[in-house]
């Protein structure tokens, strides 16, 4: 059976949305909790297995407004295990953002640099 997750947003964490069957998973919203490991975990866990099995293809979207310097460690993981899987080919990953929001932008930019397998969108609205 494929792994479906869906949390709702708050104050401090992002809405979350995974949908193993249809190769999908965003982000969106803020994220500045205290543990930001513990919210993390089960994802992170999930995207580790999920890499290793063959897929059509995977799409992150990922259209967080702001976050805490421990959130874009846990994202900058998570990108670098998506461009160093065997599937790095079959994955998109949609940085969504404003125009007015210039430091998720450069987050963006700087992610952008580091990945070299996986097709990374800067998505300007």
């Amino acid at each position: 059976m494929a792994f479906k997750l869906e949390r709702e947003k708050t104050d401090l964490t992002p809405y979350v949305l995974i949908d193993e069957e249809k190769g999908y998973m965003r982000l969106e919203g803020e994220s500045y909790h205290e543990n930001v490991i513990a919210f993390f975990r089960e994802i992170c866990e999930w995207q580790s297995e999920f890499l290793k099995k063959d897929f059509d293809s995977f799409t992150f979207d990922c259209e967080l407004r702001y976050f805490s310097s421990s959130s874009v460690k846990v994202l900058l993981n998570m990108l670098l295990d998506m461009d160093n899987s065997k599937n790095s080919g079959k994955i998109t990953v949609n940085w969504i953002t404003t125009k007015r929001n210039k430091i998720i932008i450069e987050c963006g930019e700087d992610f952008q640099e580091d990945l070299e397998n996986i097709k990374f969108n800067l998505v300007i609205k």
